[in-house]
């Protein structure tokens, strides 16, 4: 019976490959007529093998191929834990969670506590401090940069700061050394949401290594897919059991292994008790916690990404470096997208931003936003612009640590298009000529 299975397995294998192979054989890029993506996911058969196979495994759960996922992101980024998760939006809420556990003692986060933030953000960056009943201080970015300058980390601490929780805006990186440094000094956590910015690299080291947490997600939008899907990460013990913890309902058992064994990967299994009545530790719960898993079909996309990875942080860069050569023209009108210098900055682009500099009756961003779409180029703005003047928002406790123009001028007059892996460089050629066009006639 093994073997006719492994026969019916490989001839599978086969049909999934020629499957695959038939539906890419699609037609010729027709400017004006092709959908000319913002973004995508960037996929084989492959992955698609890999989904199938777990499928036919018959294991749902978390298993062998989401460790094997978690090992490769945890030497890619250079942290000693990884934790998948079912989206970069839970990975923000479990990072906030596990902060406010009673196991930190003093040092957890409680309601009322201040942590540092941008207004120009995306909403589950926010969301989870707001969730938790912490308070969100605002700070402006820098235009071009669309990030934090931490020498204005200063402007925004109080007596109640516990935390600074950022976003590497499209993936570029914050000078990771000087907010580090920053937090030290003052006992600070640091959460960095580096969804955007899987393999962008600042200090000589990988973006999601510096902060206490670091999330990720994998969304098709971003560097790597598996669908759905998202990661925790973290190089202190404490926090990674935490961490799992509140991903795994709460649960006090964390030990990773053979969670099948009747005794548990640790052996210890029924060697614990809740109020002093025996129990099993599977069903003791020290913290109250969600259950934000994947599944091991999701997971088993993740290793066939990451070996290509590389190659799209790669091309990624391309893309962005020549969008960046061919609209510097336009400098002087166009807010172009750049890099903090001197902290040895290396971008794993999600996206290049666009900010009209002085908008007239000629030149705006809706403007230029509804001549690309004409011209079916995929657009967005950067997010929510500065997300206090979301309607959700409204009315929320916080507190402005100073003027926010700059984010106020992102939500009117920004813009951005896509540098992904899938736009070749017709597809890209066309972007900067439509761009072109555009500014032209402005």
């Amino acid at each position: 019976m093994e073997e006719k299975e492994k026969q019916i397995r490989e001839k599978i294998k086969t049909l999934v490959k020629e499957f695959w192979q038939a539906k890419q054989s699609a037609g010729k890029f027709v400017p004006g007529k092709t959908r000319v993506q913002y973004s995508g996911s960037m996929m084989d058969e492959r992955e698609l093998n890999e989904v199938v196979e777990a499928t036919l495994n018959g294991w749902f759960g978390l298993g062998p191929k989401a460790r094997a996922f978690e090992t490769k992101l945890s030497e890619f980024i250079g942290v000693n834990s990884c934790l998948l998760t079912n989206s970069g939006s839970s990975s923000n809420l479990l990072a906030v969670a596990a902060l406010t556990s009673p196991q930190l003692g003093e040092k957890r986060l409680k309601p009322g506590d201040e942590v540092i933030t941008v207004a120009c953000t995306f909403p589950t960056t926010l969301n989870p401090i707001l969730q938790h009943g912490l308070v969100p201080v605002f700070l402006d970015v820098e235009l071009g940069t669309y990030n934090l300058l931490a020498e204005k980390l200063g402007k925004a601490i109080g007596g109640k700061t516990k935390a600074i929780m950022f976003a590497h805006t499209l993936g570029n990186p914050h000078d990771m050394n000087e907010i580090m440094d920053f937090a030290k000094e003052r006992g600070l956590y640091v959460i960095e949401d580096n969804c955007d910015a899987l393999g962008s690299e600042v200090h000589g080291k990988k973006t999601g290594s510096f902060g206490h947490y670091s999330t990720l997600s994998f969304y098709p939008a971003h560097q790597i897919t598996i669908g759905e899907g998202g990661a925790v990460v973290t190089n202190d013990r404490q926090l990674a059991k935490l961490a799992e913890s509140f991903r795994n309902w709460g649960r006090a058992c964390w030990c990773t292994g053979d969670e099948r064994s009747p005794l548990g990967a640790c052996g210890m299994r029924f060697a614990f008790k809740v109020d002093g009545v025996p129990y099993d530790h599977k069903y003791m719960y020290s913290n109250i916690g969600y259950n934000l898993k994947p599944t091991e079909i999701n997971a088993a996309m993740g290793v066939p990404q990451m070996e290509k990875l590389p190659k799209f942080i790669e091309a990624r860069r391309k893309n962005h470096a020549f969008l960046h050569s061919e609209l510097q023209k336009f400098e002087d009108r166009l807010i172009l997208h750049e890099t903090f210098e001197g902290i040895g900055a290396k971008p794993s682009w999600f996206a290049y931003a666009i900010t009209v500099r002085e908008p007239s009756a000629g030149l705006t961003r809706d403007g230029l936003v509804k001549f690309l779409e004409a011209k079916n180029i995929e657009t967005r703005p950067l997010f929510a612009g500065n997300i206090l003047h979301q309607p959700a928002y409204q009315g929320i406790k916080c507190r402005v640590a100073e003027k926010l123009a700059n984010s106020d001028k992102i939500l009117r007059d920004t813009l951005m298009v896509g540098v992904y892996p899938g736009l070749d460089q017709e597809k890209l050629s066309y972007i900067a000529d439509g761009i072109g066009e555009f500014m032209a006639k402005a």
